[in-house]
């Protein structure tokens, strides 16, 4: 999940329909970056806290599978 959270975070960051990054890109990326420059610390608090979450929980899954537990 870890390398799908940048384009889920694009998703949630970014105004612009997804058409647009291939029929406009330079107008599609310049947006994104402006969105992504002026998020709030709060937001960037929360987002980089979801992509923690979601490593350190694959991490902790292999942990214990390796001590024996099934999940599901």
């Amino acid at each position: 999940m870890a390398i799908f959270f940048p384009i889920i975070l694009i998703f949630i960051i970014d105004t612009v329909p997804v058409s647009s990054y291939f029929t406009d890109t330079l107008y599609a990326f310049s947006d994104l970056w402006d969105h992504v420059i002026n998020l709030k610390a709060a937001d960037v608090f929360i987002l980089s806290s979801g992509l923690a979450g979601t490593i350190i929980s694959g991490f902790v899954i292999k942990f214990l599978r390796k001590q024996g537990y099934q999940m599901f």
